[in-house]
């Protein structure tokens, strides 16, 4: 499984979102629609980015009772992204059923990969918070291995968790990160932080990065230069 950098197209609308992509005149980057765009546009906006060649992470992070989950993921599937998610936070049987959901009649689907912890998260506040009061590690790691035995293929993880979500659920279990900043750049909100070349080493698939290109005064650029740091 080769490596890839997914840029975040965190935009309001599909004006601004192809005013962005249209810089692109070379390869054209796998790209994440979140929540923003995808409220804003609609399925719409995924099926013209998909004409346009490129590969997509339709991250809408379902998480509702299985039933539900289901019959949404049955909806997104037929939009042919590359890749989804969900909270793994649901629960294993939740999860079982975005899987039955999100399978064609023909047995393929697209990548599912579960949300372990938000990277904004850090210890403190999931203990204040959420009332977990286990080490951040032990939890991801739980949420981790019950994806897996719910028969996704990865999660989303902070960088610094890749390597040990590897050794908990193995080398083809897929680690996508967000959290990713170059080293001489803003770290934002993110708590849990790496930048794309230290991501690489500790065995990151796939990086999510957003502001650092698309706030960049070279998209284009800042775009290789990740793609130089973690793939190359």
């Amino acid at each position: 499984m080769g490596k890839d950098v997914i840029i975040a197209c965190d935009f309001d609308s599909a004006e601004k979102t192809f005013a962005f992509l249209d810089k692109f005149t070379g390869r054209k980057p796998f790209v994440k629609i979140g929540m923003e765009l995808y409220y804003a546009e609609g399925p719409s906006i995924v099926k013209e980015i998909k004409k346009r060649g490129h590969k997509i992470f339709l991250d809408l992070k379902l998480h509702d009772i299985p039933n539900t989950v289901k019959k949404s993921m049955a909806v997104l599937s037929r939009l042919d992204v590359d890749m989804t998610n969900l909270h793994a936070a649901g629960t294993k049987r939740m999860m079982q059923a975005a899987i039955e959901g999100l399978t064609r009649e023909d047995g393929t689907r697209p990548m599912l990969i579960a949300v372990t912890q938000l990277t904004s998260t850090d210890e403190e506040t999931m203990k204040t918070d959420l009332l977990i009061n286990e080490p951040i590690d032990k939890v991801v790691m739980h949420y981790a291995h019950n994806a897996m035995e719910a028969g996704l293929d990865g999660v989303v993880c902070s960088p610094l968790e890749a390597g040990k979500v590897h050794d908990t659920c193995g080398k083809n279990f897929v680690t996508v990160t967000p959290g990713v900043r170059f080293a001489d750049g803003d770290i934002g909100d993110q708590k849990r932080v790496m930048t794309p070349a230290e991501a690489k080493k500790i065995g990151s698939d796939y990086i999510v990065v957003g502001r650092p290109i698309t706030a960049a005064e070279d998209p284009v650029a800042a775009y290789e230069r990740c793609v130089a740091e973690f793939v190359d």
